[in-house]
């Protein structure tokens, strides 16, 4: 089974256990679940540990989700991650500036496990029974 190692980021540290909690229902599988408070932390989590998927708020303080974002989309190495942004924001202005720099989507504070686990398995590329799509490898006759 695979799994995957995920970055939570969020000022509130009980909104970032109930996100732990959320992703625990989910199904989705998680190796290492690092967290930060701002996107600061956030890039120095990210310097010291790999991670497939982001999820973030936007509103922090020292430095929000969409200037994190903006960030990552500017170095070679990070900016392929997926950001999902993880929010009570509701302002089409602001979701639209998120869209703009890059998030890969958007989950409206309170979400159930099911929709989180929808947008991560479409990010990371599984179908919906958590399996990678079997397009070309049953009959694929290649040496590996």
């Amino acid at each position: 089974m695979t799994t995957f190692n995920m970055l939570i980021v969020d000022d509130s540290y009980s909104m970032r256990a109930v996100i732990r909690k959320i992703i625990g229902l989910s199904g989705f599988k998680v190796d290492q679940c690092y967290e930060a408070q701002n996107g600061i932390e956030a890039l120095d989590v990210l310097s010291k540990h790999w991670v497939d998927v982001i999820l973030s708020d936007i509103n922090m303080p020292e430095m929000n989700g969409i200037d994190l974002l903006k960030r990552l989309k500017e170095d070679n190495l990070y900016k392929d991650i997926p950001v999902v942004f993880v929010t009570t924001e509701g302002s089409k202005e602001r979701i639209m500036e998120a869209e703009q720099a890059g998030a890969n989507g958007f989950l409206k504070k309170p979400f159930l496990p099911e929709e989180l686990r929808h947008i991560l398995y479409h990010l990371v590329g599984l179908t919906d029974e958590g399996e990678y799509g079997t397009e070309g490898t049953e009959n694929d006759t290649g040496d590996f």
